[in-house]
Parts: structure tokens; sequence; C-alpha cells
């Protein structure tokens, strides 16, 4: 099984994303959550988990207000 991201701006658009073929799920989760903020920065409002090509969740990277 291979897991990757796919990010998109707030139009659901697809973005370029970097090369994240992770071998599980956890591992997926955790490179996301270390980059998260550098990709909203650049313009990316949602990150797609994919495993094989099929959408597991889409995850909002909009940062809470405080």
């Amino acid at each position: 099984m291979t897991w990757t991201w796919k990010l998109e701006d707030a139009e659901g658009n697809t973005l370029d994303t970097p090369d994240s073929d992770l071998g599980s799920q956890g591992d997926a989760e955790s490179w996301l959550g270390e980059r998260w903020r550098e990709f909203a920065e650049q313009g990316a409002s949602t990150a797609v988990l994919q495993e094989d090509g099929k959408t597991v969740y889409r995850m909002d990277l909009t940062p809470a207000e405080e």
C-alpha cells in the first residue's frame, strides 16, 4: 500500500505536492503534521490523504483562530 497526500487550494484546484509516497497511514499523517503550516502559507487549504489512489479523508489546513 502507498499513502500519499494531495493538496488543494480554496477552489479545489490541485496544487503541486512534494513527493509523499509513504508506507503507512501513520507515516503519512506525521509527514503532513510536520509540514502543513508551510503548505497553508503557500495557498493550500485542504489536504487529501489517499491510499493507492483512493481518498481516505480530507483535512482542512486553515489554522484555528485563537
